[in-house]
């Protein structure tokens, strides 16, 4: 049998181009979407573990929470990474060499713009704006707000597998009328295949030909790190990852399986290793995520997670057929 580092020589070099191009930039999320299962309750020590192994490792950017308002989520219930205070980070990642550029999530309707500070004056370089299609004019007008501040800006349209493909492509032409540089196609749901990700990928980048294309992948289908292979080869540029696949549900495309597979020496995959090896093996004793049977149902049906997480958390936890046909009746009755 060929070894893969035999047989990518033997590929013609036009289907070698995806495994390396210049343009690629990894970002992780790991503490951002990870946080969703836990309320951001990571100790200040695992995430700067995460950020010394993710920038060792020559990622691009740590995603590291979220920035909302205190008096939308309270401090007693949710931890320091939902609100991505500058002086929490400053102070968790003190003494670090900070090669990795750090972002942070905002959500339309979920965050005080008066709370964001110019540029010059924070720790972070990047500020991604989450909406859907249907918040997207609300979505430029945040994203223009915080390129004026000085930020590297994404948009990411959530949930996108559930809209109408001519809401789709009026969202793509209002957005290929600004300066918003990157837009990201994302699988909330995990319900995508891959030519799926090609059909999504290809409009992005037919309607905003100037644009870079980002790519954010769930696993419940075990297609995360497969999808976003895909949408590589299809001209993806930004590429999402998580360590050992931690987010929400079923989870994301691993950072560590994307690296090992991106043909670029600036990664480095033992960090993350010793990083997974370390913190994240004991931390996986602790909180439950990846691929499992309920999260497998909701990614078919196309339908957020949260039925499948409310059931794992559930008595019946393991009664796999049940929450099928709890689920399938749901859809025969709506």
């Amino acid at each position: 049998m060929l070894s893969a580092f035999t047989t990518q020589f033997l590929l013609p070099r036009e289907n070698q181009l995806f495994m390396y191009r210049p343009q690629i930039k990894v970002l992780d999320c790991t503490i951002r979407d990870g946080g969703l299962i836990n309320k951001w309750q990571f100790s200040d020590e695992l995430v700067r573990a995460t950020y010394q192994a993710v920038s060792e490792a020559g990622v691009d950017y740590m995603e590291i929470g979220y920035k909302a308002p205190r008096e939308m989520f309270d401090p007693k219930e949710y931890g320091k990474w939902r609100f991505c205070d500058e002086d929490d980070v400053k102070r968790v990642l003190d003494g670090l060499e900070l090669k990795s550029k750090l972002a942070c999530m905002v959500d339309i309707g979920r965050v005080n713009e008066a709370d964001i500070l110019p540029v010059r004056d924070s720790i972070f370089d990047m500020i991604r704006v989450a909406c859907y299609v249907k918040d997207v004019d609300k979505g430029i007008a945040l994203s223009n707000h915080l390129m004026d501040k000085g930020y590297e800006v994404t948009l990411n349209i959530m949930a996108v597998s559930t809209n109408l493909e001519k809401d789709i492509d009026e969202a793509l032409a209002q957005l290929n009328d600004t300066a918003i540089p990157c837009v990201y196609v994302v699988d909330s749901y995990g319900s995508m295949y891959c030519e799926d990700i090609t059909f999504l990928v290809k409009k992005y980048l037919q309607a905003m030909p100037n644009k870079t294309i980002g790519i954010h992948c769930h696993n419940n289908r075990q297609l995360a790190f497969g999808n976003t292979v895909q949408a590589i080869i299809d001209g993806a540029n930004m590429l999402d990852a998580s360590v050992y696949g931690i987010g929400r549900g079923a989870g994301n495309c691993t950072l560590e399986l994307l690296l090992g597979f991106l043909k670029n020496p600036k990664y480095s995959l033992r960090p993350v290793l010793k990083l997974i090896q370390d913190y994240y093996l004991p931390l996986r004793e602790e909180i439950e995520w990846g691929y499992l049977i309920p999260y497998m149902v909701t990614g078919m049906l196309n339908e957020h997670p949260r039925a499948g997480i409310e059931w794992r958390a559930s008595e019946n936890r393991d009664k796999y057929a049940e929450f099928y046909d709890t689920m399938v009746h749901s859809e025969m009755i709506e």
